[in-house]
């Protein structure tokens, strides 16, 4: 009996969508949920990026919490149905949201000092470019079946 191993793109690519999912889930039932919470310590780990950008409005913190649940919505699709045409859809949507939400940051450093500043701008910059990159790893597979 021979057990079946994904390829590793496949196994990379459902993995990335599941990571992105839960961290996106995570962070949109914090913001949906605690709101004020989460404009005061956004992401955590003693840094306080989203306060850098006063002043607080809750309106737009659960919007944001609503659009980060979407994206876990698509990228858990992804990862759990991984289609090509699943995995680009969440990958594209998800990059235009990256793509737009790292373009403002670029152009406004609000109360961010030099680190939190490269930090931020560098997880925008991955969250733009990751999910495109994972849908891509269907090619690799549509190689492979050649």
């Amino acid at each position: 009996m021979t057990l079946y191993a994904p390829p590793p793109a496949d196994f990379v690519r459902r993995a990335g969508f599941s990571v992105i999912a839960l961290v996106n889930v995570a962070w949109g039932a914090w913001a949906v949920v605690f709101p004020e919470r989460f404009f005061a310590t956004f992401p955590g780990f003693g840094l306080h990026w989203t306060a850098a950008y006063p002043p607080y409005n809750q309106h737009l913190i659960v919007d944001l919490g609503a659009t980060m649940l979407m994206i876990a919505v698509l990228c858990g699709g992804a990862a759990v149905l991984d289609r090509p045409a699943t995995s680009w859809l969440a990958g594209v949507a998800t990059a235009v949201f990256g793509t737009l939400h790292f373009g403002f940051h670029a152009l406004h450093a609000g109360h961010m000092g030099a680190t939190d500043r490269v930090l931020s701008l560098l997880s925008l910059v991955a969250g733009a470019l990751v999910p495109p990159a994972l849908a891509a790893t269907h090619l690799v597979s549509l190689r492979r079946q050649r």
